[in-house]
């Protein structure tokens, strides 16, 4: 049988997939069919068809006026390695035919999981799954039958409790959206969730609250990576007293979607209820997915490329950048800042009708709108270390 060409590298086809990020494209100028074509337009016609589709029609998070919604620009290197992945289609299901993806993923989470004060984890397809996964594990290895956790927690706690058939109850927070442990009661039969970096205010939970509960899960989504910085770790000051720890890899670290991590202070004790085996496994299978590529390999490649500290470089980039634009809002006549700036989310709100209008402007480009309680904010997430400060502050009249 003769080999099939599109299987097989072609380098006129993937110098035209290169050559088109670097374009300009507008979908304008291409028309998609609107049924199941018949006979195809191969490869390289495919490339040209979609390229003002799949990259003229998205929105480019390393604009220098964007500052990202929590979806961080990607290097240029997890795009490569993110090519050679589709490349192999590695499954890490089976050893055998994916040993060193494998490899991969056990060596980031070794590198990463003690800066958490965790021992071991893996990784997960985001982190409403690291939080179920964690919550699964606060169920079926500590007891727990309830789940605590802040009234502005994540949705996907919520989600995961009524997944688990386990009752969530929600306790009040401060005026900066932190988590008020008055009235919590006995926590002994519950799963208590801590959130580093609230997903409205960026707010930080205590930490160390005082009590115990049957197991405690700090969902670091978007906060966690804070601990790989010198600077900024000890605003998690506490988080290596939890029995778990979640964090979004396709935030703060960088990544492609869709990539996070589950991490456990004992890690023997969270595989042992999270392994399943069958008889087509050569191993077991850990955690809820089955079949999953190999997302470690772009995060490998960046701790290689980077190190902690060009790790810790960007996240600081993003939080000077915060930072500066919260000051700029505190100093202003026009606008109102909601809290401190903890984790790089900054919200604030227009007092007069021009710095309205300028903000109605820059959302939903550069920001977009959240609701507290019954007011209305504006919300500002810094993830892209290439934004312009000067621009953005510009544009806001500051």
């Amino acid at each position: 049988m003769p080999l099939d060409p599109s299987f097989r590298p072609e380098a006129r086809g993937l110098y035209v997939a290169v050559e088109a990020l670097g374009r300009e494209h507008d979908a304008a100028d291409s028309a998609l069919p609107s049924e199941l074509p018949e006979s195809g337009v191969g490869e390289e016609g495919a490339l040209l068809q979609l390229a003002p589709h799949v990259l003229g029609g998205a929105c480019r998070l390393d604009r220098p006026d964007m500052l990202a919604h929590m979806d961080p620009p990607t290097p240029w290197l997890t795009w490569a390695l993110t090519l050679w992945n589709a490349r192999l289609n590695q499954n890490l299901l089976h050893p055998a035919t994916a040993p060193f993806a494998r490899d991969a993923e056990h060596r980031v989470v070794r590198w990463l999981a003690p800066a958490f004060g965790m021992t071991g984890g893996h990784m997960t397809p985001g982190s409403t799954l690291a939080n179920l996964t964690a919550l699964w594990v606060a169920r079926d290895a500590a007891g727990a039958r309830r789940v605590v956790a802040s009234e502005a927690a994540h949705l996907s706690i919520r989600k995961a409790a009524h997944v688990l058939g386990m009752k969530f109850e929600a306790l009040p927070t401060d005026q900066q959206q932190r988590l008020d442990p008055a009235g919590s009661g006995d926590l002994a039969d519950a799963c208590l969730v801590l959130t580093a970096g609230t997903t409205i205010a960026g707010a930080i939970d205590p930490l160390t609250p005082p009590f115990r509960a049957a197991w405690t899960h700090v969902d670091a989504a978007w906060a966690g990576p804070l601990c790989l910085s010198n600077r900024y770790r000890e605003r998690l000051a506490g988080i290596e007293c939890a029995d778990s720890v979640a964090v979004s890899a396709h935030k703060w670290l960088f990544q492609p979607k869709d990539s996070a991590l589950v991490f456990f202070r004992d890690h023997e004790r969270a595989s042992a209820a999270l392994s399943f085996s069958g008889g087509y496994l050569a191993a077991a299978n850990v955690g809820l997915a089955g079949s999953h590529g190999a997302m470690a390999v772009p995060l490998l490649g960046l701790l290689l490329a980077w190190g902690r500290s060009g790790l810790a470089q960007r996240i600081e980039r993003c939080m000077a950048n915060a930072q500066r634009l919260a000051d700029a809002i505190e100093s202003s006549s026009e606008l109102e800042l909601f809290a401190p700036m903890a984790t790089g989310v900054t919200v604030f709100r227009g007092q007069s009708a021009g710095a309205r209008e300028r903000i109605a402007q820059l959302v939903p480009a550069t920001f977009t709108t959240a609701r507290i309680g019954a007011e209305s904010w504006t919300r500002c997430v810094s993830a892209n270390p290439l934004a312009d400060m000067d621009l953005i502050l510009g544009r806001l009249g500051l």
